[in-house]
């Protein structure tokens, strides 16, 4: 799949397959995440994979709407350190969001869908996870092939029209 297909089957799953992800596909899926761009290439993630059944259910109470998460083959927890200097927290935040796109973006490259959540009870987390107490979970990532459908080029996606969204030179 080219770059552009990638982005436009790219798509919110919330519903998965029992198939398991080939180890080689969930390795290069989490390559793509790990080679994101970092600022100042701090790169401040870690990445908790998740395939215990009973972890992923554990995990997904973590957060009201992360309850799809519980049926993935994988979730995969994205980590970082808790900072007390907001400029260094926001930062973080920013980086592991363009890792969380990236990877999403890798998965519908090869066919699997993701899901992405946040996570509340950082102590549920925690526990669930054995981080240590100067990490949190910023996002989960659900993993695996799309019950639905499969994922393909999307012809009309449901967004404000180019015109609306692209101001040039000014608003």
């Amino acid at each position: 799949m080219d770059t552009w297909d990638a982005i436009t089957s790219r798509r919110q799953v919330r519903s998965f397959t029992d198939e398991s992800i080939p180890e080689a596909v969930l390795r290069l899926i989490l390559e793509g995440a790990r080679l994101s761009p970092s600022g100042s290439n701090r790169q401040p993630w870690d990445f908790v994979v998740v395939s215990d059944q009973d972890q992923k259910t554990r995990l997904s109470a973590a957060w009201q709407g992360a309850g799809f998460t519980a049926g993935a083959a994988n979730v995969v927890a994205f980590v970082q350190p808790i900072s007390d200097d907001e400029r260094m927290a926001l930062m973080n935040r920013f980086d592991l969001g363009q890792a969380a796109l990236q990877l999403a973006l890798v998965a519908a490259d090869q066919g699997v869908g993701s899901g992405l959540a946040a996570c509340r009870d950082q102590d549920l987390a925690r526990e669930v996870l054995g981080l240590p107490q100067d990490r949190f979970v910023a996002i989960l990532v659900a993993l695996g092939f799309p019950a639905d459908r499969p994922l393909k080029p999307i012809k009309n996606l449901d967004r404000r029209p180019f015109d609306e969204v692209v101001h040039f030179d000014s608003w």
